[in-house]
């Protein structure tokens, strides 16, 4: 069975989102944290490898690979189930390759938020508690709003397999996606999530197949109802 599914999506931020840029050069006045931008636009943009590297982190955590792992830490990457390892890839203990790929996700509802603008610029203040001096700082984060285009392509091909157990397969590889999907809404992309940043919601999300064969476009209606349930697993409804 071979295809391929493009997992297509909107991304809606619903508090600021903080995913660091490079603050190589920070003249006097400029804003410490910025947010990573696209060099063409210098619009924000949400990079592949952050989401990529939520999720899977996310779908590992759930899964509780070792009961002697502490909560505060996770396994090496080459103990990860092989669930998570199918999707993900891996290089050890033998290179297998990812059949998810991420793109960077560009901002798609400018016009939207004309007024208002695309970021703001958040005031932080760390006291320190041996002598109470202040240390103020200025986050810059992705406002309320602002909506991302999300493409994650998947790609299917196992000939080694039954049919049926390929059918089986490919169903659990769309749960576990649509679970990571789930658990990030509970959770929190970026930086500084602890304090309320980074809270996101999927929205509209489409299957898009692509040389799918006919046994996998049967599958297609099912799969689409996993990730129906995602748009209404939020951790805040605004």
């Amino acid at each position: 069975m071979y295809g391929k599914i493009m997992i297509a999506s909107k991304l809606k931020v619903l508090t600021g989102l903080h995913i660091g840029g490079s603050g190589t050069f920070s003249p006097i006045g400029a804003v410490d944290s910025p947010v990573i931008r696209d060099p063409f636009t210098n619009k924000p943009i949400v990079p592949g490898s952050s989401l990529k590297g939520k999720m899977r982190t996310l779908l590992v955590r759930s899964f509780k690979v070792a009961k002697s792992f502490p909560e505060t830490n996770l396994p090496d990457f080459k103990d990860d189930p092989d669930e998570v390892k199918r999707l993900f890839g891996s290089t050890k203990p033998a290179m297998i390759r990812s059949r998810l790929q991420f793109a960077d996700a560009f901002v798609c509802n400018e016009a939207e938020l004309a007024d208002v603008g695309l970021t703001e610029v958040k005031w932080e203040n760390y006291i320190q508690r041996n002598n109470a001096v202040a240390n103020p700082r200025q986050i810059e984060r992705v406002v309320s709003g602002v909506k991302f285009e999300v493409k994650i392509t998947y790609e299917y091909a196992n000939e080694s397999v039954s049919v049926e157990d390929a059918k089986a397969e490919l169903t659990k590889d769309m749960e576990n996606i649509a679970k990571a999907m789930k658990l990030l809404q509970l959770d929190y992309l970026g930086g500084h999530g602890t304090r309320g940043s980074g809270r996101v919601s999927f929205e509209e999300i489409q299957l898009q197949p692509s040389f799918c064969d006919d046994e996998m476009n049967i599958l297609l209606p099912e799969l689409n109802k996993l990730f129906k349930d995602v748009e209404s697993y939020e951790l805040l409804h605004i």
